[in-house]
């Protein structure tokens, strides 16, 4: 079933009948159609699998979808067309051009964390390029799995796009047969055998993993809005977010005003008791619900600790006593935990980074432009969000993704477009001059003139 359905895409974007803009158009305006008009049964999917609240659902997953699609319609016509690029003078008379076009058949491995906007959103950025897709949700999440499988099935042919919702064993074959395109999203140890298999087709990955996403507090930084902001950060989808804040540098002189602050912002948010609070996100499992106790481990907690194994819910907690050596340093936390580590002058945090693998994200909050500038410029992250957290996800403009062990190749808007586009080059030229220099014999006089043009 898997192979066929492979094959039957091939031979649909072979007779090419997705190059035409209408044809692309067409099919985002039909997939906006059916999010708006299952937007309550998403929303309750992804409460089962997730407890996300239909606020939040809207907010992280169906809203910005939705604006990722209509951010794409608004400029597809500009990203796919061609564009004059310059041309030397030695290939005169002659234009140079580059021209997008799909690559052809497309596999898009989402996760569990935030299963449909991880799914649709390549899926935008696919569809707008020209390419069939086959999608391939996780298991964690089954019941926004059936809910996308549905909407696919009814809103495209499956010769266009399809849903795969099996194990293992299937996923296995999905990486077997030659895609143009492998989009995975997921932990670097997976990525690593997603890029295994693709090498066997020489197939192109985008690979969106993780990592230990640092966040910076200096004692410049509004301590409020600050908390209230990485508070944020951690408590959305109970810190199962991939560019959640993983552990925070801060000055040890506004140390414990922030934990001060980072209480009053959760319980704003979420009352005295998150485990207890149903708009409070759960864990995915019981399996990653004690591996977060565990994780707490070795660490004196400041705040927070508490847990309900019956709902899968882990209050926010803030850890103190941490060392480098401390289980909660060893992993991507990926839950509703933040270790603190405290530093005395700007270059202990920058030194701290620089010397664990790339993240996903940087968080600074300063308001000093001379810090900010100097950290910017010294570490390395696939992106970074000052005085924010999370947020620069929704900025279209921006490309997104990783770099170093945190990922490879980006997309969000116009860089999602060229993910799963070919830039083709196409050089046109005259057939009125024919310069001789180029040809054999290359005599002295021929050799002064490329001398000339090529330096």
């Amino acid at each position: 079933m898997i192979e066929s359905n492979f094959e039957k895409q091939r031979d649909f974007f072979m007779s090419g009948a997705t190059l035409p803009l209408k044809f692309r158009r067409d099919a985002l305006l039909r997939l906006r159609a059916a999010l708006r008009e299952r937007e309550d049964a998403l929303a309750a999917a992804l409460r089962d699998d997730l407890g996300k609240c239909p606020a939040e659902s809207y907010m992280c997953e169906i809203g910005l979808s939705l604006s990722s699609l209509t951010d794409t319609l608004r400029h597809l016509r500009q990203w796919a067309a061609g564009r004059r690029v310059p041309t030397p003078l030695s290939q005169f008379p002659g234009s140079s051009h580059i021209v997008p076009e799909p690559f052809g058949v497309a596999l898009i491995i989402s996760p569990w964390n935030y299963p449909l906007l991880l799914s649709i959103d390549p899926l935008i950025s696919a569809l707008a390029a020209g390419n069939c897709c086959t999608l391939r949700f996780s298991r964690n999440a089954p019941h926004t799995a059936a809910a996308l499988s549905s909407l696919i099935a009814a809103t495209f042919p499956p010769e266009l796009v399809t849903t795969v919702q099996g194990g293992t064993e299937d996923a296995e074959k999905l990486l077997d047969l030659p895609f143009d395109k492998i989009f995975f999203t997921g932990s670097p140890n997976v990525g690593k055998k997603v890029m295994q298999a693709a090498a066997a087709h020489l197939t192109p990955v985008t690979l969106e993993l993780g990592g230990k996403s640092p966040c910076i507090v200096d004692q410049t930084s509004p301590l409020p809005l600050a908390a209230r902001r990485i508070a944020f950060g951690k408590t959305l989808n109970s810190g199962q977010t991939c560019v959640a804040p993983d552990y925070l540098l801060i000055h040890s002189s506004v140390k414990d005003s922030f934990v001060r602050e980072f209480r009053k912002s959760v319980q704003e948010m979420f009352d005295s008791h998150p485990e207890r609070n149903e708009n409070f996100p759960h864990i995915i499992n019981e399996r990653h619900f004690n591996r977060l106790l565990h994780l707490m481990e070795g660490g004196k907690i400041l705040f927070g600790g508490e847990s309900d194994p019956a709902t899968l819910r882990i209050a926010p907690t803030l850890l103190d006593d941490i060392t480098p050596d401390s289980p909660c340093m060893q992993e991507e936390i990926f839950g509703p935990i933040l270790p603190i580590i405290t530093y005395e002058d700007i270059a202990e945090a920058e030194s701290f980074v620089r010397s664990r693998p790339k993240p996903l994200a940087c968080y600074i909050f300063t308001r000093d432009r001379a810090t900010e500038r100097r950290l910017l410029s010294s570490i390395s992250a696939g992106g970074f969000c000052v005085n924010d957290t999370i947020v620069h996800l929704a900025v279209h403009s921006l490309p997104f993704g990783g770099v170093g062990n945190s990922g490879m190749g980006a997309y969000h808007g116009r860089t999602g477009f060229d993910t799963f586009s070919h830039a083709k080059p196409i050089l046109r030229r005259s057939m009125l001059l024919d310069f001789p220099f180029r040809y054999a014999p290359l005599s002295s006089w021929k050799q002064r003139i490329l001398r000339f043009f090529l330096k």
